[in-house]
Parts: structure tokens; C-alpha cells; sequence
């Protein structure tokens, strides 16, 4: 997929992979920030705090 992110200074290609992943049994997220997040007791809840993260990171950006 070719697209530009905001801080992007040229059109590249990105790739989605898998977010999430068990460290010791437990499961996080990663973040585009390279930091682990969790852990979490399901894959549902993750995935509920993956679009809960994005959504503070948007915010964020958009009040700079």
C-alpha cells in the first residue's frame, strides 16, 4: 500500500502486520512507538485498547 503518514517527507510502502503478541504467555500490543502494552487477558480486550491507544495518539497530534 502506498500512502503518506504526517510525518512522512514521501509517498512509501507500508505493510499492517499483527500487533499483537505473547511475551512470557502474556499478551501486548506493539506500538508504532516501539513500546509493549498490556498485558491483556484477551485478544478482544487488546483489540480494545489497540483503538483506544490510537485514539489518544490522534489527539495528540492534533493538538500540536
Amino acid at each position: 500500500m502506498y500512502g503518506m503518514r504526517a510525518d512522512d517527507s514521501a509517498p512509501a510502502t507500508h505493510f499492517r502486520s499483527d500487533r499483537l503478541c505473547r511475551v512470557n504467555g502474556e499478551l501486548f500490543f506493539s506500538t508504532r512507538e516501539n513500546t509493549l502494552e498490556g498485558p491483556f487477558n484477551s485478544a478482544e480486550k487488546a483489540e480494545q485498547e489497540i483503538q483506544a491507544y490510537i485514539a489518544r495518539m490522534q489527539l495528540l497530534d492534533s493538538n500540536r
